[in-house]
């Protein structure tokens, strides 16, 4: 299983300089070439093409061979990557403006967008906890990083792969990936089934509830302070718009980081498996008032469910995403679907059999009942020969 860990380096001045000339000026030269990739290959540039195209005058800016490489390589994989999204539907159809729009000009990197690295431009030294690291300046050595013991002793045993160079706030940091073993799954004895939602983020099959109310003022606080800065328009006002962001998303993953893990904590201690309703493509699915669309989008419900899904194969714990369909108009009792069984978003009532209770409760139920019914299906056996 891939993961990353993320270091904090702590360069002197001149370090720091080598950094500050290096970053801006690679991804420049990354601009270069995905304009010469769109002149002449659209979005069908491949990296075999673009090295005969600019390698020759990377080297000339004074990048060495690998980071000319690397370049080439990153300008590649980001055509590639579109052309996925688009061939998947991603950006919509034909017509649609953000796929026109995406199709209409070459890839531009940011000024201090991430740099890969691997081990031939980036060594570490895990006793000294330092780095060297390739720069324009010439290689950096005895660069010191700061970090957990934890992240430490992953580094140790299963970094492996590249690495990105990353400025963030004034800061630098290494991303590295490491390759972790899996674990062996264990046999559930049942599952917890969870559904997500806005107002409570997590409700689980046993009742238990991770609600979003206080969440919920601390957002719509940030929304009001939003307005008031993009009132003044001021280029500090944008500056700030942008550090305010960073700072509610780095809220947003710590709290699906302490939900997630209660979910897979309690799954692992009772020997039961995780489950999950599958929401790909929600947004397009899902109808809701105008007051609520803002709410729907910017909530990474994905990177909840991403962080279950992780966290669950680390431990070893089973686990599954199920068909969405109607798990909250379905009863669990008799099976009697109807949209008229939920009424209102908090509460649910059969109409046939009379079952009520919690809306958010009765869809987990529902969501543990299809984990049941699909590792069952997923895990028979194959049929015997004729």
């Amino acid at each position: 299983m891939k993961l990353v860990v993320q270091v904090k380096l702590q360069p002197d001045a001149l370090r720091a300089t080598a950094f500050e000339r290096t970053l801006p000026a690679v991804n420049a030269a990354a601009n270069w070439v995905s304009a010469v990739s769109y002149e002449r290959f659209a979005l069908k540039g491949s990296v075999r093409e673009l090295r005969k195209l600019c390698y020759g005058g990377l080297k000339a800016d004074g990048f060495g061979a690998q980071a000319a490489q690397h370049i080439i390589k990153r300008v590649a994989d980001a055509y590639t990557t579109l052309r996925a999204n688009i061939r998947a539907g991603n950006l919509g159809p034909e017509t649609s403006k953000r796929r026109r729009k995406a199709e209409s000009k070459p890839i531009v990197f940011r000024l201090h967008a991430a740099h890969t690295y691997d081990d031939r431009c980036l060594s570490w030294n895990y006793d000294a906890q330092t780095v060297s690291i390739w720069t324009l300046d010439g290689r950096v050595k005895n660069v010191r990083f700061a970090c957990s013991p934890n992240a430490l002793k992953q580094l140790t045993e299963h970094r492996k792969g590249e690495s990105d160079l990353v400025f963030r706030d004034g800061k630098w940091f290494l991303i590295a990936t490491i390759d972790v073993p899996d674990p062996e799954t264990y046999e559930p004895r049942d599952f917890i089934g969870v559904d997500r939602g806005i107002v409570n983020l997590a409700t689980t099959s046993d009742g238990d509830n991770h609600q979003g109310r206080r969440l919920g003022r601390y957002r719509r606080w940030q929304a009001r302070k939003r307005a008031e800065i993009q009132a003044k328009k001021t280029r500090s006002s944008v500056q700030l718009l942008a550090k305010r962001s960073r700072r509610e998303g780095r809220h947003a993953t710590h709290v699906n980081h302490k939900v997630s893990k209660t979910v897979v904590a309690v799954a692992q201690r009772t020997g039961r498996g995780v489950a999950l309703e599958e929401l790909q493509g929600i947004r397009e699915r899902v109808t809701v008032p105008r007051d609520q669309r803002a709410r729907l989008s910017s909530w990474p419900f994905h990177q909840l469910g991403a962080f279950i899904e992780y966290k669950a194969r680390r431990s070893g714990v089973p686990f599954v995403e199920v068909d969405p369909a109607y798990t909250s108009q379905r009863c669990p009792r008799c099976g009697h679907i109807e949209r008229g069984n939920r009424r209102t978003r908090d509460h649910f009532h059969c109409r046939r059999c009379g079952l009520a209770g919690p809306a958010d409760y009765v869809a987990g139920v529902n969501v543990r009942n299809r984990a049941r019914s699909a590792w069952v299906f997923v895990n028979m056996p194959d049929p015997a020969p004729a």
